[in-house]
């Protein structure tokens, strides 16, 4: 048996003056596309009238790239732009799902990109590493691997100066088979700043990384620096430069760490058991202090469950996020829950029984446990989105060897 594999493969473009110039236009382009079109749904709302669906969009693009006054628009690929329009659609429907913020107006500068969503509009040539953009002609990239798969579509965005390509693809994969599949383990997550972001119930402890903070010196520096030049001066676009670019060494350091521990436990277990956090909730201002919130937040938990999920599904492995109530304070052994048992960030010790251990460790064998009961309730992390149990779920406690009930 096999099924469709969907993977994005990155490149970064080396395209020469005039290639840049023109995707730099292009992207102009669909952001004025982008932002008349949503000028226009907001009139047509204070004027009481219903929204334009994206067909109806899309005839009024034709209306633009044919007006003398935006003839200039012709000049880009029509599938680009039609691609913005789309992406507005979305916006609006993720608006009135609850899924998003309302859509804004795109600033000039920021988020520069064009879509071609048809794989008849580029060409890829491999062995010369180099894509073919419509309107652009043929671009080299730096190619670090092979793009496996029937081609799907290409995003080129632009980051700082830097073009890059992603190159969507799909492919008949067979299905998997873990090679680690009885081997289990339950991660509790930590934000402490010398101690673990993972800790195992096997005692296996990853540190945390703490990118924004190791870096946070630097940006406060040239923080400071931007504050003090002048509005429009060519000195404050540099050192808008200086800081941007500290802030994308800090998440591509924190990307990088958390794609090698992602890697390394879905590689070596089979089943991996997580707390299913919400992390908005956690970091508002009224629960936690302001110091804990960047700490939990530098840690980028949301991102570590992602990458978990996708790669232990091509392993054939699986991810589980249970309900972290409770974790923490319930010993693993007798499974006696009482705020009492963790008089210390470090140190548990059960009132019941006596057990003592590190408490991380302790809280990660209560995860992996609670993992284990979902499993055998039959319920999946992907069968529930976000990690919300049946009615018949039973309580963590109960799951527990010796736990009343």
């Amino acid at each position: 048996m096999s099924s469709e594999r969907l993977q994005a493969f990155k490149f970064e473009l080396m395209p020469d003056g005039g290639q840049a110039r023109l995707l730099g236009r292009f992207s102009g382009a669909c952001r004025f596309v982008y932002n008349r079109a949503l000028s226009l749904q907001k009139e047509r709302h204070e004027a009481g009238e219903k929204k334009l669906g994206y067909a109806a969009l899309c005839r009024a693009l034709t209306e633009w790239r044919h007006a003398p006054e935006t003839a200039w628009l012709e000049l880009a690929p029509v599938h680009a732009q039609q691609q913005a329009l789309k992406d507005l659609e979305r916006a609006y429907t993720n608006f009135f799902a609850g899924r998003g913020a309302f859509p804004k107006f795109k600033a000039r500068g920021r988020g520069q990109g064009l879509r071609f969503p048809d794989p008849k509009q580029f060409k890829l040539d491999q062995p010369n590493a180099r894509v073919y953009i419509p309107k652009v002609g043929w671009v080299r990239y730096r190619k670090s691997r092979n793009v496996l798969g029937d081609l799907r579509n290409i995003t080129v965005t632009e980051c700082l100066g830097r073009w890059y390509v992603s190159i969507q693809t799909a492919r008949e994969v067979a299905i998997p088979v873990h090679r680690e599949q009885q081997r289990e383990i339950g991660i509790d997550m930590g934000a402490r700043k010398d101690w673990a972001l993972l800790f195992g119930q096997d005692g296996a402890m990853v540190k945390t990384l703490n990118a924004y903070r190791t870096a946070e010196h630097r940006l406060k520096h040239y923080q400071r620096c931007l504050l003090r030049k002048k509005k429009g001066s060519k000195n404050r676009a540099k050192a808008r430069y200086r800081l941007a670019k500290c802030h994308q060494r800090v998440a591509n350091t924190r990307s990088d760490f958390l794609h090698k521990v992602s890697n390394h436990l879905t590689r070596d277990y089979g089943v991996v058991c997580i707390e299913d956090l919400k992390v908005q909730v956690m970091t508002a201002a009224k629960v936690n202090p302001r110091q804990r919130n960047k700490a939990i937040l530098d840690q980028g938990w949301f991102m570590l469950r992602t990458l978990l999920e996708y790669k232990a599904q091509w392993r054939g492995g699986l991810v589980v996020a249970v309900d972290p109530a409770h974790t923490s304070t319930t010993c693993s052994v007798c499974g006696h829950n009482d705020p009492g048992n963790r008089k210390s960030p470090d140190k548990f010790e059960c009132l019941r029984c006596g057990h003592a251990d590190q408490a991380d460790k302790n809280a990660a064998e209560n995860i992996r446990r609670a993992g284990q009961a979902r499993i055998a309730c039959g319920e999946h992390v992907r069968h529930h989105p976000g990690g919300a149990g049946s009615t018949k779920q039973e309580p963590n406690e109960a799951t527990l060897p010796g736990s009343p009930g």
